[in-house]
C-alpha cells in the first residue's frame, strides 16, 4: 500500500480511537443526537476485507452508499486504483463530503473517487449500470429500498457488502430484514461473517 494511503488510514484510526472513547461516555440520549460528530467507521478489518475484496475481483465500477468521513472510501479507492476503475460514493451531508475530499486528496486518490451529494434512493434512480461492487453503509432501514435500487444494475457476479449486521444491537431487526430480502431473491450467494461490526457479503449469481 502506498505511504500516503497508509499515513492517511493512520490518521483515521487516531481519531477513531479517540472519538470511540468519547461515544462511550456520553448518555445514551446525547450520544444519538451527536452522532454524525463522530467517526462511525467500518474498521480496520472490515475496510481491509472490502480492499481485498474489490481488488480481487477486479471491480471497475464501485458504489458506496454512505461516504460518511471517508474511510472506507480510502480503501476502497486504494482497490480502484489497481483494478483502473472508480468508486461512486453517495452522501447526503455536504461537509462530511469536504472531510473526505480532503483525505482521499491527502492519500492520492481522489482521481479514483466520483463523490454525489443528496439522497441517496433519489441519486441511485439516476445512476446506470453495470455496477460491480457495492458497500451498503447508511441508516439501516434504508438498506432494502436501496438494494431494491440498485440489484438490477448489478453485474453478474457483483459483489454487495452490508455494514453492521451484528453491530450496534438497535440495529439487527432492520439487518436481519436486510438479509432475508437478499436471500429472498434467490439470486444470491449470500453469507454472514464476524468481522468488525458484522458483514453480509453476497454475490450475484449468472442469470
Amino acid at each position: 500500500m502506498d505511504s500516503r494511503v497508509e499515513a492517511v488510514l493512520a490518521e483515521y484510526h487516531e481519531r477513531g480511537k479517540r472519538e470511540a472513547q468519547v461515544f462511550r461516555e456520553l448518555p445514551p440520549e446525547e450520544a444519538m443526537r451527536r452522532r454524525d460528530e463522530f467517526l462511525l467507521w467500518v474498521g480496520p478489518d472490515t475496510g481491509t476485507l472490502l480492499r481485498l475484496l474489490a481488488k480481487g475481483c477486479g471491480a471497475r465500477t464501485i458504489l458506496e452508499i454512505g461516504t460518511s468521513y471517508g474511510y472506507s472510501t480510502v480503501w476502497l479507492a486504494d482497490a480502484a486504483r489497481h483494478t483502473g476503475g472508480t468508486v461512486i460514493t453517495l452522501e447526503l451531508d455536504a461537509r462530511k463530503v469536504e472531510y473526505a475530499r480532503g483525505a482521499l486528496q491527502r492519500a492520492g486518490l481522489e482521481d479514483h473517487v466520483d463523490f454525489r451529494i443528496g439522497d441517496a434512493l433519489e441519486l441511485l434512480k439516476q445512476l446506470p449500470g453495470p455496477i460491480d461492487f457495492v458497500l451498503l453503509d447508511l441508516w439501516k432501514d434504508l438498506y432494502v429500498p436501496c438494494f431494491d435500487l440498485f440489484h438490477p444494475k448489478l453485474a453478474e457476479g457483483a459483489i454487495v457488502v452490508a455494514d453492521n449486521m451484528l453491530e450496534p444491537p438497535v440495529a439487527r431487526p432492520e439487518a436481519e430484514k436486510y438479509r432475508a430480502h437478499v436471500r429472498e431473491t434467490g439470486q444470491y450467494d449470500s453469507v454472514l461473517l464476524p468481522v468488525g461490526s458484522g458483514i453480509e457479503v453476497s454475490r450475484r449469481l449468472a442469470q
